[in-house]
């Protein structure tokens, strides 16, 4: 074991105000007689302050790379003469550690001869093995560019425990969006071997590989390996899923597939039998549009009674999703019947997210006006995704635009309108990954530009939230750095040169800003950077639209009218009482009381849906409304619910726990 120098502000105070004092001393003109010992102390503060500052730097980047260097057999295999190197510079450490050891007099101690320079010459041997580190996992980055989205830590972890599969499967969250660990193949003795059998997403759900996945070698290549076999089959689960969608009833078929292609096929088969209709429209068919509505209702309430019964929390996520977008898909249709619209060709249809199955290229595509884009295949697990509002469709325009013109998309507004959530969103709908970057003042080029280098190796989008907090001087280096990818995208090359360094170009690259106008400590974008991005303004959302599918995904069939009673009492009650620091009428109150009614719904199935509401409503709200404010929000709950008087719906053994406390408590 070895003593380290521990940090004390009292000390670093003292040091300081000494040196002040000092100084005073020598501005004083009666310091001729100690002029000598002044002098000599300034001195000898001056070096102990110097010496600590190096110190403490030298301490904590030896005790950084010490673990490393002595403690990994991989980097010492890997880095064998930078091993040798760093184990002289650590005897040199201890030695002095053990000397500084027997006198802790803080100015004794740091004014030995000949230490500041001992200290800058292990300061500089440490910096020479921090560089060939630092060389290594690049190299590591370069072969397996998702590394370049963890920390350094988290990557010599890995690459430490590189041939133990089952070890590194706990780092896979870090490395892909949804795949949480692995299910291995197990030897005669049940211990896990090298071979993966399929993948967990975070929310449990499994999906089993079509071939053995043999997680051996390097780490850098059988996670290149997992990546590809990931993607092979979640493509092999399309195939399967576009063929068998007409064998048996869609709600029996949604539980076949993964989530993520069940939602991915229903959206594919939308597309083509709203095509077919158009084609029976051209044939004279006047009413094939509103004949495929009446379907589409029939399927969504065949859904929503789904969701009424019992069923396991990873189903009703996957059935809760899938309502979510077949709403959109159904308010399309009615829009389409009441603008009169009979061609394919048609803006109002063109302007729609499109699935498509591809049977000649074995591809799913994504069309939106005139931009096309292959599905990328990631796997993304049973996750819920956005309500899709007018707003949302106009941002998916602009940014799917952006990406077809080689540009980057900028959505720009106040916080809480889904700038970030439309941006992962939009990546959702197209299997891609997609990385969200918060924005800081500390962020320089280098760090900047080592995430770009990982985007445009990988094919993944990054999302830079708050993008506008960078100062200047950075987003100018940035604004080159992004139009060097960009010029490599439009020139369709493989290969290119970014700071230097020559790397592989995945065309599927998106870079997006977010931004917070007019907040204090923001920037302005620079010209030449906000040339290369397009702006799409982000408004406040429809909370009523919102309300009103997600009251559907929760189970209920009266959601229009329950979502403007909602909404009407959540705008009232902003206006109408008091204002407290603890009152939130806003999105995620809205969501949290959705939430409350459909498990309220699900628990008594009879009840009239309106009464379900109101008691949610009411039940939820009235514990956190002051005592001044209660007769005025029954007041407007009465009015929006006349005639509506349901009792709580109580837990008896809880208030009996509840009772009994407060009566042991003496509280009562």
């Amino acid at each position: 074991s070895i003593s380290l120098l521990k940090s004390s502000e009292e000390l670093i105070e003292t040091l300081e105000e000494n040196q002040v004092q000092l100084q005073n001393m020598m501005t004083s003109k009666f310091v001729g007689y100690f002029l000598e010992q002044v002098s000599d102390w300034q001195k000898k503060l001056a070096t102990a302050d110097s010496v600590i500052t190096i110190w403490f730097e030298v301490q904590r980047t030896w005790s950084h790379l010490e673990s490393i260097f002595i403690g990994s057999q991989d980097i010492r295999a890997q880095l064998p003469d930078h091993s040798k190197q760093f184990d002289t510079i650590d005897a040199d450490f201890k030695a002095l550690m053990a000397v500084t050891e027997k006198d802790l007099n803080v100015i004794k101690a740091c004014n030995r001869k000949g230490l500041f320079e001992d200290l800058e010459d292990i300061q500089k041997r440490l910096s020479v093995c921090e560089k060939a580190l630092a060389e290594y996992l690049e190299t590591k980055r370069l072969a397996f560019p998702r590394f370049y989205f963890i920390s350094s830590a988290d990557l010599l972890d890995i690459l430490s425990k590189g041939n133990q599969p089952v070890e590194v499967a706990r780092h896979l969250a870090k490395l892909f969006d949804s795949m949480a660990k692995l299910k291995f193949q197990e030897d005669e003795a049940g211990k896990p071997t090298k071979g993966a059998l399929g993948m967990y997403s975070k929310d449990g759900e499994y999906v089993s590989f079509v071939e053995l996945c043999v997680c051996e070698g390097q780490v850098e290549v059988w996670l290149n390996v997992l990546l590809e076999t990931m993607q092979h089959n979640i493509r092999h689960q399309f195939v399967d899923a576009i063929v068998t969608y007409e064998e048996k009833p869609r709600e029996q078929w949604i539980f076949d597939p993964p989530a993520q292609v069940a939602l991915a096929g229903t959206q594919i088969w939308w597309s083509t039998e709203v095509n077919i209709c158009f084609g029976r429209l051209e044939e004279g068919y006047e009413n094939a549009l509103k004949d495929y509505y009446k379907k589409q209702v029939n399927q969504l309430n065949a859904l929503i009674s789904l969701l009424v019964g019992k069923m396991s929390k990873a189903d009703r996520q996957r059935i809760m999703t899938i309502c979510t977008i077949d709403v959109h898909a159904r308010d399309v249709v009615a829009k389409l019947i009441a603008q009169k619209v009979e061609n394919a060709q048609a803006f109002t249809w063109l302007c729609q997210l499109r699935h498509r199955w591809d049977e000649q290229h074995k591809h799913c595509f994504a069309n939106i006006c005139d931009a096309q884009f292959r599905y990328s295949y990631e796997y993304l697990g049973n996750t819920p995704r956005l309500v899709i509002t007018p707003l949302t469709d106009r941002c998916y325009i602009t940014l799917t635009q952006s990406l077809h013109l080689t540009m980057s998309g900028a959505p720009a507004g106040p916080a809480g309108t889904g700038k970030t959530e439309t941006t992962k969103d939009l990546g959702r709908a197209l299997g891609i990954m997609v990385y969200v970057f918060n924005c800081s003042e500390q962020m320089d080029y280098k760090s900047i530009g080592n995430i770009y280098k990982g985007l445009a190796q990988t094919g993944a989008w990054g999302c830079f939230d708050e993008f506008n907090r960078i100062s200047v001087e950075v987003l100018s280096v940035v604004a080159v750095q992004v139009k060097t990818i960009q010029d490599a995208i439009r020139n369709k090359k493989q290969r290119f040169l970014f700071e230097g360094t020559e790397i592989k170009l995945t065309l599927t690259v998106g870079l997006f800003i977010t931004m917070n106008p007019g907040y204090a400590g923001r920037t302005e974008l620079p010209e030449n950077l906000k040339a290369l991005f397009r702006p799409c303004a982000m408004v406040v959302p429809d909370f009523e639209l919102i309300a009103e599918i997600m009251l559907v995904a929760e189970g209920f069939l009266n959601a229009r009218i329950l979502a403007r009673k909602f909404l009407t009492l959540y705008i009232l009650c902003k206006d109408l009482l008091s204002k407290q620091d603890h009152y939130d009428w806003g999105l995620r109150a809205i969501k949290s009381v959705l939430v409350v009614a459909g498990s309220l719904k699900r628990g008594d199935p009879n009840r009239p849906e309106d009464q379900v509401l109101m008691r949610a409503l009411r039940d939820f709200n009235t514990p956190k409304i002051v005592t001044d404010d209660v007769p005025i929000f029954m007041g407007l709950i009465g009015d929006l619910f006349p005639a509506l008087n349901v009792p709580r719906k109580r837990d008896a053994e809880l208030e009996g726990y509840v009772k009994q406390s407060i009566i042991d408590l003496g509280l009562q």
